[in-house]
């Protein structure tokens, strides 16, 4: 498998986890105990855990991508095979 496969599905399942992971545990302003900070909007999230789920996302990541490196080196299943 080339190299630049294998970071193109690293990126892509990066980024698609990230994005799913993102509203997890997040709480709104007007949720929070403290209150809506003035000139804020209330919706906004008092701490959305950015690093954590980054880190998260990281090694689910790389989950993913050795899974379908290995799922695509055992010959399962050929991406390249043409049928006629």
């Amino acid at each position: 498998m080339n190299i630049a496969t294998v970071i193109l599905v690293y990126v892509v399942s990066w980024w698609l986890v990230f994005f799913a992971a993102l509203p997890v545990g997040v709480r709104s302003q007007h949720e929070s105990e403290e209150g809506v900070t003035n000139g804020t909007e209330p919706g906004a999230p008092t701490n959305p855990n950015l690093k954590k789920k980054m880190l998260y996302t990281t090694v689910i990541a790389a989950f993913i991508t050795v899974g379908y490196y290995f799922f695509q080196d055992s010959g399962l299943v050929n991406f390249r095979q043409h049928i006629d």
